[in-house]
């Protein structure tokens, strides 16, 4: 799972030692994807990171030679996270209709618990499509790719079981994604145009439910899809 947190934490001691390897990382991992989701890898400094973490700078670049490669390690620790947490569910023997609501569950619960992954993820598009990255093609090969795939054969063959409407699995995972992420990247926006915070414990169960429903009346034959989300 991946090591992001809702708000900064504050090192509880430092730990500027290579005694303490697995410990020290995280923490370097932890801070660094503050600071990265918050400036960008441009903007971001590695005397922050290093201060955030509580370690002296010398072992953040003994774990990790440069920024660039820090930057790549924060975002295999966040996506292999996300894969690990979905591929629980996708490896599981529930009928397609029962499956498909549980990715989206389980996908939708690791975005609520893991909020950076949305700016993050917005920064590496970004320099992905001004040729500025190095990381994407491995961040596709190694983890967005291998979870499209599973989800567009489960789709697949919920249409063939009958469970499923005919839809395009091209289309529809990435609008899947969407509905998820978008909520979370745009709540501070959200807070102004509706009036009220949409990241309390309540809004964002009202949109877990909101977005499992609209899956459901989507993609399932009509005589399945009665009040999905309100059960899961």
């Amino acid at each position: 799972m991946a090591r992001l947190f809702q708000a900064r934490h504050v090192p509880r001691r430092r730990m500027g030692s290579r005694g303490q390897p697995e410990e020290s990382r995280a923490a370097i991992l932890q801070a660094a994807a503050h600071e990265f989701a918050e400036h960008g890898i441009a903007g971001a400094r590695t005397n922050a990171i290093a201060s955030e973490a509580g370690v002296n700078k010398a072992l953040l670049y003994y774990y990790f030679k440069d920024k660039e490669t820090l930057y790549g390690a924060v975002l295999d620790d966040v996506f292999s996270g996300l894969k690990k947490t979905v591929f629980r569910v996708l490896d599981g023997d529930q009928p397609p209709r029962e499956k498909i609501l549980a990715y989206v569950g389980a996908y939708f619960d690791f975005i609520a618990s893991n909020r950076l992954y949305p700016r993050l993820m917005q920064r590496e598009m970004m320099r992905a499509r001004e040729g500025q990255s190095p990381h994407i093609d491995k961040v596709i090969k190694n983890y967005i790719q291998p979870i499209f795939m599973r989800v567009a054969e489960l789709i697949k063959k919920g249409t063939t079981d009958g469970e499923f409407r005919p839809v395009n699995p091209a289309h529809f995972v990435p609008s899947i994604v969407a509905m998820i992420v978008f909520y979370f990247s745009s709540a501070p926006m959200m807070q102004k145009i509706v009036g009220f915070n949409p990241l309390t414990p309540e809004r964002i169960a009202e949109r877990r439910a909101s977005v499992l429903d609209f899956i459901s009346a989507a993609l399932f034959r009509p005589e399945r899809n009665a009040g999905q989300g309100a059960r899961l």
